[in-house]
C-alpha cells in the first residue's frame, strides 16, 4: 500500500511538470481577507448587486431626510405666525438710537424753538398745567455750564407738575455744550448778542458782528415773544448768587431764599452789555426775567432733587405725588 501512494504521488509530480495538471492561475486564486490585495493588482472580487435588505436601509435614509425636512418646514412656519412680544416702554428721559429723547410723564407739550449754527435742534418742553403762572426756566447758555441742565431734566423727566404752567429749555446752546466752550459755533457769546444795550466787545465775551446775529438767539427771541412768560430764570454758573439788578427786587429775595442761594450784584463790571433778561425786562414788558448762578461743581443730589423741588417752591408748585 506503501508502494502504491509513493507511486501515485510521483506520477502526480510528474504530470505537474508536464503541464498536465495546470497549478492554479493568479486569476482565480482566493484573496485572503487578512492580506488584501496591493494596490495595481488585477486580483478583484466580483461586485455584488445590493440585496433586498440593502434596498429597504436606502428606502429608509431617504424617507428619513424627507420627514427631518418637511418637520423643520413646519417649526419655522410656526415660528414666523407665533405673536411678538410688546416692546418694552421706553424710559423718560434716555436718549433713543435715533438721537431722540423719551418724553415723561409730566410733558404736556413739545416745541423745536430753532436750531443752532451746526444745525442742533434747541427744544422746548412744556410741563405743569395751561391756565397758570407762565414760567420759563433757561440753562446751559454757554456751553462750559452744564451742570444746571439737571434742574431742568430732573422736571421734565419726573413726575407731573401741577400749579404752574411750566417751559423749559434745558440746552439753549447745544454746539457750545458739545465743544465744552462758553460760545457758540461761531465763537459769540450768546449773552451778549440780544439787542439791548448791545455794543462790540471782542476777546471772551464776543459779542457778534451785530445784534442778534447768531440763530439761537433769534430763535430764543421768537420763543419768547410766541409764549410771553410772566417769569424767567436763567441758569448760569460760577458766580453763586441770584442777581440783584433787576426790576423786581422782591421777586430776586423770594428766588434767592427759596433756592437757599446769596443775593448779589451782577453788573459785569459796569454795564451787562447785550443780556437776555436785559433784552426780555426792558423791551417786552409785562415780565421778570431774573439771573440765578450756581457753584463751579454743585452736587448731583443739588441738582437733581433738592434744586428741582425749590425751584417749585417759589410758586407753590409742586409734582403729583
Amino acid at each position: 500500500m506503501m508502494r502504491t501512494f509513493a507511486r501515485s504521488s510521483a506520477a502526480r509530480s510528474r504530470h505537474r511538470r508536464r503541464g498536465a495538471l495546470p497549478a492554479a492561475s493568479s486569476s482565480t486564486r482566493r484573496v485572503s481577507r487578512r492580506h488584501p490585495p496591493r494596490a495595481g493588482s488585477s486580483t478583484t472580487q466580483p461586485r455584488r448587486s445590493p440585496g433586498p435588505g440593502r434596498r429597504f436601509a436606502v428606502r429608509s435614509t431617504a424617507m428619513r431626510t424627507r420627514l427631518v425636512l418637511a418637520t423643520t418646514a413646519m417649526i419655522g412656519s410656526a415660528l414666523l405666525a407665533a405673536p411678538t412680544a410688546p416692546a418694552t416702554p421706553a424710559t423718560p428721559g434716555v436718549v433713543t438710537a435715533r438721537g431722540a429723547v423719551e418724553d415723561g410723564p409730566a410733558v404736556i407739550g413739545k416745541r423745536v424753538i430753532g436750531r443752532s449754527v451746526r444745525g442742533r435742534p434747541i427744544v422746548a418742553w412744556h410741563l405743569g398745567e395751561t391756565g397758570k403762572p407762565k414760567v420759563l426756566l433757561i440753562s446751559t447758555m454757554h456751553g462750559d455750564e452744564p451742570h444746571t441742565r439737571q434742574i431742568l431734566t430732573s422736571l421734565r423727566d419726573g413726575r407731573p407738575i401741577h400749579g404752574i404752567n411750566l417751559w423749559v429749555l434745558p440746552t439753549y446752546n447745544p454746539d457750545g455744550l458739545v465743544r465744552g466752550t462758553r460760545k457758540n459755533a461761531r465763537g459769540v457769546d450768546l449773552n451778549r448778542n440780544f439787542p439791548y444795550n448791545w455794543t462790540d466787545l471782542d476777546g471772551p465775551y464776543e459779542s457778534g458782528p451785530r445784534p442778534s446775529s447768531e440763530p439761537e438767539t433769534r430763535a430764543v427771541m421768537r420763543f419768547l415773544r410766541s409764549i410771553r412768560p410772566k417769569w424767567i430764570l436763567s441758569f448760569h454758573q460760577p458766580l453763586y448768587g441770584v442777581d440783584t439788578a433787576t426790576k423786581n427786587r422782591a421777586f430776586s429775595r423770594r428766588v434767592a431764599r427759596a433756592l437757599n442761594l446769596p443775593r448779589k450784584s451782577f453788573t459785569c463790571g459796569g454795564v451787562c452789555h447785550g443780556t437776555m433778561t436785559g433784552w426780555y425786562n426792558y423791551r417786552l414788558r409785562g415780565g421778570t426775567a431774573l439771573t440765578v448762578e450756581y457753584g463751579a461743581r454743585p452736587s448731583r443730589r443739588r441738582m437733581q432733587v433738592t434744586a428741582p423741588r425749590q425751584v417749585l417752591s417759589i410758586w407753590d408748585a409742586s409734582r403729583h405725588r
